[in-house]
C-alpha cells in the first residue's frame, strides 16, 4: 500500500454510516490500463461542503473502513464554494502509485472527518484483450517499431550489464553483510559478557548502597548529637563571648587608669625635676651662703685679733716720773671703749673682751701690774 508524505485522516467507521450520495464519480472505465495515469472525475452535490483535508483514495472492492486505502490524493477546491449548482471537479493518479494486480478497485471520497461521502463502481487495472483487437500498421511504423526494438535490445543489454554489476554488488553486500553478522554476533557474545558484568556489579553496587544507607543512618545520629554538642557549644561560646566582652572592658578601664596614671607620672616627674632644680638651687644657695658665713668668720677672727691687738699693752718707758700712769692710760683705751666697737652683742656685746678673757693670762697679763 502506497502513502504520501501526510497520512489523510481516517476513522474506523463501519459502511452502515456512510453516505454515498453526496458525491457522485463520473466516467468511470471497467479497466485501466497499468503503466498510464488516471484521471478520477467527480460531483459535489449542492448539500455537499468540501473542505481542505478532504481527499479521494483507491480502495480494494471489500474495505471496511476507510484506513484499508491504496493510494490517495487530495483534493483541490472548487473557485466558488456558495454555488449551489453542482461542482464537476477531478483529480490525477500518477501511474507509479497504482495497484500492479488485477483485483477490483473503487474511488471513495473520504471527507476530513474520515467518513466517505461517494464511491464509485468497481474497475480493474489490466491490459487490453488482444483478440479483439485488430492491429493495422504501415510501413513507416513497422520501421519505427524495428527501431525502438533495437533500441530496447540494447537497453536490454546494458540492463543485462547492469544486473551482472548488480549481481556483483548483490555479491560484495551479501559478504560484507556475512561478516557484520559475525561483527554482530560477536558483539552480541561481548554484550552478554556486558550483561553478566554488569548484572555483577549491580548486586554489588546494591550491597554497597545498603552498607552506605547503614553509614548514613549512624552519620545521622552522630550529626544529631552533633548538633546537641554545637549547641551546647554555643551557649558556652556565647557565655565566654560576654566575659570576654567585661574583660575587654576592664582591660579598656585599666589602660585608660593606666595613661591616667602616666599623665601623672609625667607631670610628677615634671615636678620632681622641678624640685631637683629647685633643691640644686637651694644647695648652692646654701654652698654660698657657708661660703660667706666662712669668710664671714674669717673677718671674724681678723677682727678678734685686731681688737685683741688693740687692747695688747704697749711697752711702758722709764721716764722716771709719775707721768707714766697717766701715758699708759693714755695710750690705753679703757674696757668700756673697747667693747663699745660691737654695740649689738646684747649683755655681752664685746666680743673681743669675751675673747680676751677667753686666752690664757700669758697672753693677757695683769692689768693692775700694768697700771702699776
Amino acid at each position: 500500500m502506497e502513502e504520501t508524505i501526510e497520512d489523510p485522516p481516517t476513522s474506523a467507521v463501519l459502511l452502515d454510516h456512510c453516505h454515498f450520495s453526496q458525491v457522485i464519480f463520473n466516467s468511470v472505465e471497467k479497466f485501466y490500463v497499468p503503466g498510464g495515469d488516471i484521471t478520477c472525475y467527480y460531483t459535489l452535490t449542492q448539500h455537499f461542503i468540501p473542505r481542505r483535508k478532504d481527499w479521494i483514495g483507491i480502495f480494494r472492492v471489500g474495505w471496511k473502513t476507510t484506513r484499508e486505502y491504496y493510494t490517495f490524493m487530495w483534493v483541490t477546491l472548487p473557485v466558488d464554494l456558495n454555488s449551489k449548482s453542482p461542482k464537476q471537479q477531478e483529480v490525477q493518479f500518477k501511474a507509479y502509485y497504482l495497484p500492479k494486480d488485477d483485483e477490483y478497485y473503487q474511488f471513495c471520497y473520504v471527507d476530513q472527518d474520515g467518513v466517505v461521502r461517494g464511491a464509485s463502481i468497481p474497475f480493474q487495472f489490466c491490459p487490453e484483450n488482444e483478440e479483439d483487437i485488430l492491429v493495422v500498421t504501415t510501413q513507416g511504423e513497422v520501421e519505427e517499431i524495428e527501431q525502438h526494438n533495437e533500441e530496447l535490445c540494447r537497453e536490454n543489454e546494458q540492463l543485462k550489464d547492469s544486473c551482472v554489476s548488480l549481481q556483483k554488488q548483490n555479491a560484495d553486500m551479501h559478504a560484507r553483510l556475512q561478516k557484520k553478522q559475525e561483527e554482530l554476533e560477536t558483539l552480541k557474545s561481548i554484550n552478554k559478557k556486558l550483561e553478566q558484568t554488569m548484572k555483577e556489579q549491580k548486586d554489588c553496587w546494591e550491597t554497597e548502597l545498603l552498607q552506605l544507607k547503614e553509614q548514613n543512618q549512624k552519620m545521622s545520629s552522630e550529626n544529631e548529637k552533633m548538633g546537641v554538642r554545637v549547641d551546647q557549644l554555643q551557649a558556652q561560646l556565647s557565655t565566654q563571648e560576654k566575659e570576654i566582652e567585661k574583660l575587654v572592658q576592664g582591660v579598656q578601664d585599666k589602660a585608660e587608669q593606666l595613661e591616667d596614671l602616666k599623665k601623672e607620672n609625667g607631670q610628677l616627674f615634671l615636678s620632681l625635676t622641678e624640685q631637683r632644680e629647685h633643691r640644686k638651687e637651694l644647695e648652692r644657695t646654701v654652698e654660698e651662703m657657708k661660703q660667706k658665713e666662712t669668710t664671714a668668720a674669717k673677718k671674724e677672727q681678723e677682727l678678734t685679733y685686731a681688737g685683741l691687738s688693740l687692747l695688747w699693752p704697749l711697752p711702758l718707758r722709764s721716764t722716771g716720773s709719775g707721768r707714766a700712769g697717766s701715758v699708759a692710760m693714755a695710750h690705753g683705751p679703757s674696757r668700756s671703749a673697747a667693747c663699745g666697737i660691737f654695740p649689738d652683742r646684747g649683755t655681752n656685746p664685746c666680743p673681743l673682751h669675751r675673747q680676751a678673757d677667753s686666752q690664757p693670762r700669758r697672753h693677757q697679763g695683769s692689768p693692775q701690774g700694768r697700771f702699776l
